[in-house]
Formats: structure tokens, sequence, C-alpha cells
């Protein structure tokens, strides 16, 4: 908990401090891609899936079983936004802005491998060439193959949770890897289009059909609710931030945050090395200012908006509908967009279109997992081989039926928390190294002005 809020803060230091200037690539760098697929690429990657699937699911999960107080009331509909929002906002962006930026500025600026064991070099010097380095991109690569496992496999079982909720399909374990196995299959066409064909067009067709999906749910859902929800969760986030985010239940013995907060950051930190490497890798030519803003609070103000509509959508249902929705959340997470979909017209047609979408999330995520672990195995490669990427893309694709098949969530969570801490002290290694190097660049430029 102390070691992701310092990462957070390092962040808005580099964001407000005296490095906020420098720019990615040289002063005469320029951007390679539009804001429009910058942040579409950004969002794609960094959230995807995990907040389709948790979206409606954890807010009515903490607003029946809130940490503290008592379920079902006002006041655990209002800790439940709270919590949520603190679980997937700036923290989370924060951990992929640092080692985003610290691979993108070594790289670009330093003209070392995009590879994490560039972010070190002011620390360990040429020695990341050697075992040292080696063993740095190793954990990296395997924070980041456990951070997509969980991720796709959770998409699958949404997938899955879908078609049955749609088309009667069984929810078995083999209908999940028989999906993997497919999607998979169609995931190696975007490995083989690249970088700009591929991902890109992906990620903004992602972006395009979330925005259809949610204007479906304030057109069609308690609008004026959710547009008074939207501007009051602000304040709830601001209210339980300096909270919840230092809270270890000291004082009340409990273990309510390993099922949760800790997971999640265990998830966002295993998750970095990927959505940073790939971060890095789209935004050259940006300012260091403009990237950790772009980075931490743009993709944080879409996913404040998702959440506020499908979580709001559903706490509407149990506070003022009909209910039931929590019962069924209880018994099967991955049902919890489909029966919030439900309850609107066309149910039908939209639970079609939000399985379209997971099914794209997941082939983006597989993708850019793909070409990250490539760039990584490459040594830092800026454009790693088809059959590199195709080799990755079906490795994790594997990893996914396997961990689903010998432990289901349980399993996938497990895998995330097991590379969480010890990559969490790598970051903070790294966030000292990056500032050293950016003092390197700042002397260096005012000497050339001089």
């Amino acid at each position: 908990m102390l070691l992701v809020n310092i990462i957070l803060g390092v962040v808005v230091y580099l964001a407000l401090g005296k490095y906020r200037r420098i720019r990615i690539g040289g002063a005469t760098a320029l951007p390679d891609f539009t804001y429009w697929a910058w942040f579409s690429m950004l969002f794609s990657a960094g959230m995807g899936i995990g907040l389709v699937f948790w979206s409606v699911a954890e807010p009515v999960l903490h607003y029946m079983s809130p940490p503290i107080g008592e379920g079902g009331t006002l006041e655990s509909a209002r800790l439940s936004m709270g919590i949520t929002l603190l679980h997937w906002g700036v923290h989370a962006w924060g951990i992929y802005a640092l080692l985003g930026l610290a691979l993108a500025f070594f790289a670009f600026n330093r003209g070392l491998p995009l590879t994490v064991r560039s972010a070190f070099f002011p620390l360990l010097g040429d020695k990341i060439h050697g075992p040292v380095g080696y063993g740095i991109d190793i954990l990296a690569s395997v924070a980041t193959i456990f951070g997509l496992v969980t991720s796709l496999g959770l998409g699958v079982q949404q997938i899955n949770a879908g078609l049955s909720f749609i088309f009667n399909f069984p929810e078995t374990l083999l209908v999940q890897v028989l999906l993997i196995m497919t999607i998979t299959a169609v995931t190696l066409l975007s490995v083989v289009l690249g970088l700009d064909r591929g991902i890109r067009r992906l990620s903004q067709l992602n972006i395009t059909l979330a925005g259809a999906l949610l204007v479906f749910v304030i057109i069609g859902g308690p609008t004026l609710f959710l547009f008074n929800a939207f501007v009051e969760n602000i304040g709830l986030y601001l209210y339980y931030l300096p909270q919840i985010s230092f809270w270890t239940e000291a004082y009340t013995g409990t273990n309510w945050q390993n099922d949760w907060t800790i997971f999640y950051w265990a998830w966002w930190i295993a998750w970095s090395p990927f959505v940073g490497s790939f971060i890095a890798r789209i935004s050259r030519g940006r300012t260091i200012q403009e990237f950790v803003i772009g980075v931490v609070s743009v993709p944080f103000l879409m996913t404040l908006l998702w959440l506020t509509v499908f979580g709001n959508s559903a706490l509407y249902e149990e506070l003022f509908s009909s209910g039931g929705l929590g019962d069924a959340i209880m018994e099967n997470s991955a049902f919890g967009l489909f029966s919030l979909l439900d309850r609107y017209p066309f149910a039908e047609f939209t639970s079609i279109l939000a399985v379209f979408l997971i099914v794209v999330f997941f082939i983006t995520s597989a993708d850019s997992g793909a070409y990250v672990l490539g760039m990584i195995a490459a040594g830092g490669k800026e454009t790693p081989s088809v059959a590199l990427r195709v080799l990755w893309a079906m490795l994790v694709s594997i990893l996914a039926a396997i961990f689903l098949v010998g432990g289901g969530l349980l399993a996938l969570r497990t895998a995330s928390i097991l590379t969480g801490l010890p990559f969490a002290i790598v970051l903070v290694i790294l966030s000292i190294s990056l500032l050293k190097g950016m003092q390197l660049e700042l002397q260096a430029t005012e000497k050339n002005t001089s």
C-alpha cells in the first residue's frame, strides 16, 4: 500500500516539477500518433477487459458487503463507488505512467534498448547488459505474463457468461478453453498486421463500441441520476482517496483488502511492464508533463465516466427499482453486465454488442502483450519480428487456459499477487534511477544552452 502511494507521488512530481518540459525523443521530436489514436490505445491497453468485467459487479458487491459498516444502505452505496473508483483510479495509471515514462526516456532520449533494464542505467551502468539487467527483464516478462493471463482469463469468463446469457451456451471450462483457442486464432491476424494497422485500428474500434454502449445505457437507464452521480462520484473519490489508499486494516483485524485492494495493486503492478512498454512505444514526441497528464488524467476521466454509468445504473436498480442484480452477481460476477442490460430495451442486441466488445478487448490485450513481450525478448527492439509476436500470443493464451483449468479466478488472482510485491520494489528503485537520469539530462541541456 505504501509503495504504490510513493509511486504516485513521484509521478505527480514529474508532471509538476522542473523536469516537466523535457521532451521524449529530444527537443525536435514529433508525436507518432494523433491524440485520438494515442488515447484510444492507452485506454484499450491499460484497462480493457477488466473494466468491462467489474464495472457492474464490483460496486454492487461492495454495496452488499462493504468492508466497513452495514451492507444494503445508502452509505454503503456511496462507499462502494468510492472504493471502486479508488481501485481503477489514478494509482493504477500512476504505476503505468512511471514505468512508461522511464522506458520512453531512456530509449528515445538516451538511445538505450526499449526494455525495463534500460531504466536502471544511471544506477547500474553497463551492468544492464549483463546478468543483472537480464534478470530485471526476466522479472518484467514474468510479471507481464501473469498480468495478461489474469485479464484474458477474466475476459473469457465474461464472454462465456454472455454467450450463456444470450444463447444458453454451457458455462464450462471446456467452452472457455475453446473460446480462448478461437479468439487467439483471430488475434494472430492482428499480430501479423502490426502496430499501426492492427492494434491502432482495433483500439479505435474498441472506443467506438464502448462509446455506443455507454450512450445507450445513459439514454436507456436513469439518465438524470447518472448525471448527478457523475458529479457526486468526483467528490466521493476525493473524499475517500486519502483514507482508503493508506488504509491497512490495522485497527479492524480483517482481511477484506487481500481480496480487493491488494489484488488490484498487484494486478496493476504485474500489468505495468506490458502497459508501460506499450505506452513508451507510442509516446515519442510528448513532453513529460504532457505524457503524465495524458496517461493519468484522460484515461481516468474515461474510467470515471464508464464506472459511473454502469456502476451507478446497477446501484439504481438495487436502491430504487426492482433489485435482484445483487443475487445474480453474488452467484457469478461475470453475469453482472448482462444482468443489467437485460433490464433495458433491445437487451439481446446490446448483450451481443457487449460480448463483441469484450472479444475485441481480448484481441487488443493479447496482441499488445505479445508485442511488448516480443520487444523484451528481442532485447528492446522497437519492432519485434512477426514470428516472435505470434509465439508470445500463443503462449500467453495457452497459459490463460491452464490457469483457468487449474484454479479459475482464484488462481488468476494469486498469479498477479505473487509478482506484485517484488516488482513494486523494483518500481520504487526505478523511480530513483529515472530522477537521476532526468537530472543529468537537465544539466546537459542547461550546459548546451549556456
